[in-house]
């Protein structure tokens, strides 16, 4: 949905950044700024800043940064129309509904009126399983050591035996036949009818992350088949981009997540304090559940069955999370078989040192992969180096790609140097030799890196110092900005210093994807330290000239010959590079 740039900007102007921010951290202020514990990253000393006067906040731990509107995407994973709404129904600012077409109307509707019944499927299914029709739900619940706390907590209901008992309760409510059979509460075929998906099972409610029933899913009671459901794919339901308990475990405080297989290995280790653990919703991991655990953590640790079934569902979930960059280790639950039975055998404090103790994914590979080889047999025993070592082959890092070599020799006792050779070796093999030599331009990976922080703390310098932009714009355009980002927010910062603006939180509103929100939150938080006016100044000089310098390079490898102009434009930007050390910077008020 499209919103003008002024809408925006009112939402955002009439919420004020650290009132919103304030009500999810507790804020403390120093100096000019406010300073809290990061809720998107684990830290025990705040480094977490919110700005009033720039309405903006940076976090100098994990480099989090937005305005109000990229606080509220990130932390209610919100998307930028809903965090729109969101914070406009907060100051009473009502959205045009007009610019929504007809079938984006619909849509929103059938999304807004599943969720209301969901929500009330949910009610009626947690007050079943306290009748006397759901005793037997109950007790099967007690009799897998629930309290009344965790049963209250994750919602956990009953649905009643006969196979019309939801429906007609919602028929009662003048739910229409049309929703009931989108909503995925009810099944339809032509002996039947329309009857209830879920009957005779106890109900596990299945939130989103902020805590909106989205389905569900029911085990059970006695020995029909299949033994767990879920519900089927609807408006609100996707179980591949879904995680049970992630509304729950995206604040814990935890570094790490636990993924494991099942709703009641997640409610008993909520039961038992380990309030980080998620499962995926009756599916292998997929890529997208990895990304969506790439949003809250830096690591995972797996924690599934200890049988074949769950030794492949790690292997297979592995790569998944390393391609989402998220570190990886397995837990070993033996001798037993899932979290809930080692925790009701041995306590959480023995769980802890299991979690303490997990494996390291690459290790735990190479370990699965040891069982196919016999150890005893050397031709055996030397197939499993050779698969080994083109595992090796897969680290790019050279530091790295030691450190695991030098690990998998001590574990398998081998010689650290015939792994590392045969690691060699096997990499030459799979290098060819192209048929005819192409000139690679060098890429100058330092010197980019040193040119783009000085292009960020420059646009820091700006901000914080509205009196240099006079000075600046003699010697810099938008287009001597290295990114497609960096140039499209020293455009519009240059365009509101020419109309007497500084807003930097208004530059935000520009972009909607949060990534590019971080990104550009960077833009404006940008330090170095610097004793003296004197340090400042000569600390100025030095980057605008490297950024002019930088840009001159770019324009004259990639000038066209017959372009006069932009060769004159060169010869008169060289001249003032000359002219870099001479000026006079005045730095102003803050």
């Amino acid at each position: 949905m499209f919103y003008s740039e002024n809408l925006i900007e009112e939402v955002r102007m009439k919420n004020d950044i650290v009132d919103v921010i304030s009500s999810y951290v507790k804020l403390q202020k120093k100096g000019s700024s406010y300073f809290g514990l990061c809720p998107f990253h684990n830290e025990k000393s705040p480094s977490f800043s919110v700005s009033p006067s720039k309405q903006m906040y940076y976090c100098f731990g994990c480099g989090a940064g937005g305005n109000v509107l990229t606080f509220i995407m990130e932390y209610e994973n919100y998307s930028f129309p809903e965090a729109l709404k969101y914070l406009a129904d907060r100051v009473g600012v009502e959205l045009p509904q007009q610019e929504m077409n007809e079938e984006m109307k619909r849509q929103q509707d059938l999304r807004s009126r599943i969720l209301e019944l969901n929500k009330m499927a949910a009610k009626y299914y947690y007050y079943q399983l306290r009748t006397e029709n759901g005793a037997h739900a109950m007790e099967y619940l007690k009799g897998r050591k629930l309290s009344d706390e965790t049963i209250h907590k994750f919602g956990l209901g009953y649905s009643n035996k006969y196979g019309n008992d939801l429906y007609k309760y919602l028929k009662s409510k003048g739910i229409s036949d049309e929703l009931l059979a989108q909503s995925g509460l009810m099944n339809v075929d032509e002996k039947r009818g329309m009857y209830d998906k879920f009957w005779n099972r106890v109900i596990f409610p299945i939130m989103d992350v902020n805590g909106r029933v989205i389905g569900f899913g029911g085990r059970v009671m006695g020995d029909g088949k299949p033994k767990y459901l879920n519900s089927p794919e609807t408006r609100v339901f996707d179980k591949s981009r879904n995680l049970y308990g992630l509304h729950i475990a995206r604040t814990s405080r935890k570094k790490y997540m636990l993924v494991c297989e099942g709703y009641m290995d997640v409610i008993s280790m909520h039961q038992a304090g380990f309030t980080n653990a998620v499962a995926s919703l009756g599916t292998a991991l997929t890529s997208q559940h990895a990304s969506l655990l790439k949003r809250y953590t830096d690591e995972v640790i797996l924690t599934y069955d200890s049988d074949e079934a769950g030794v492949k569902a790690a292997l297979r979930a592995i790569p998944l999370l390393k391609e989402a960059g998220v570190a990886t280790r397995v837990l070993s639950m033996l001798p037993y078989k899932d979290p809930d039975e080692f925790i009701k055998a041995l306590g959480a404090e023995e769980f802890q040192k299991r979690i303490d103790q997990a494996q390291n994914s690459f290790l735990f590979e190479i370990d699965v992969l040891q069982r196919n080889y016999d150890m005893q047999d050397p031709q055996s025993k030397t197939a499993f180096y050779e698969e080994t070592a083109k595992k090796l082959m897969t680290f790019d890092q050279e530091l790295e790609r030691e450190n695991y070599i030098e690990a998998v020799a001590s574990r398998y006792g081998v010689g650290f140097d015939a792994l590392r050779k045969l690691v060699n070796r096997m990499a030459m093999k799979n290098v060819s030799i192209p048929k005819t030599t192409v000139k690679i331009k060098s890429a100058r990976p330092e010197k980019d890196e040193g040119v783009v922080k000085s292009q960020k703390l420059m646009l820091t310098w700006l901000i914080e110092y509205p009196s240099l932009y006079l000075l600046v714009r003699q010697y810099l355009k938008k287009e001597d900005f290295s990114t497609e980002l960096y140039e499209t927010v020293a455009g519009l910062l240059f365009e509101q210093y020419e109309s007497g603006e500084r807003n930097p939180a208004k530059i935000i509103n520009h972009f909607t994807e949060p990534e590019e929100q971080r990104e550009a939150a960077s833009l404006f938080n940008t330090t170095i330290q610097v004793e003296t006016n004197a340090d400042r100044e000569k600390a100025f000089k030095e980057t605008l000239g490297k950024i002019l310098t930088y840009s001159l390079e770019q324009r004259t490898a990639n000038l066209d010959p017959t372009d006069m102009k932009g060769l004159q434009q060169i010869i008169a930007d060289r001249k003032k590079l000359t002219q870099i050390q001479k000026i006079r910077v005045d730095f102003g008020e803050q």
